[in-house]
């Protein structure tokens, strides 16, 4: 869904300048172990599927809402397995509106559903190898996409 009544109330009162936005990012990955990516119309980059948390909404619901939205499938967090912000979550959209991204990372596995985009959003929905991933759109940091058989997950919080 493009941007909902709460956020297009904040920017008309901001207009581009900085929002802060509270969001919530999706590792999901297929059979094969690769992850899922997206690319949004008018974009070159990557990213994962992802979104604001909307006001009295939980972020594992935000993070089920936004990646049906955006890929069609249903999935539940399994685990939060990353938290960041700071400047370099800055992001500024194609309108000029700028946004600074805390952004909570959580590793989900699909229940069901057929990939597709639901909202129009997305141009482009694939799979990549966790070795072969393009650059994305938001900076996150590549030891979040790699998963290790043996040892337990920790989550990734950056410290600078």
């Amino acid at each position: 869904m493009p941007m909902s009544d709460y956020y297009r109330e904040l920017r008309g009162k901001t207009g581009n300048g900085l929002l802060m936005m509270p969001s919530v990012a999706a590792v999901v990955r297929d059979e094969q172990d690769r992850i899922l990516l997206i690319r949004k119309k008018d974009e070159t980059l990557w990213g994962l599927p992802a979104g604001a948390v909307e006001p009295g909404e939980t972020p594992s619901r935000a993070l089920r809402r936004e990646v049906f939205e955006e890929t069609g499938l249903m999935v539940t967090p399994e685990q939060i397995i990353g938290v960041f912000g700071g400047g370099k979550y800055r992001y500024e959209y194609s309108n000029g509106d700028q946004v600074e991204y805390m952004a909570i990372v959580f590793e989900c596995i699909i229940v069901k559903g057929q990939l597709r985009s639901m909202d129009g959003e997305a141009e482009e929905l694939k799979f990549f190898k966790e070795d072969e991933l393009p650059e994305l759109t938001i900076p996150y940091p590549p030891k979040l996409f790699v998963r290790e058989a043996a040892a337990p997950r920790k989550v990734i919080f950056e410290n600078n």
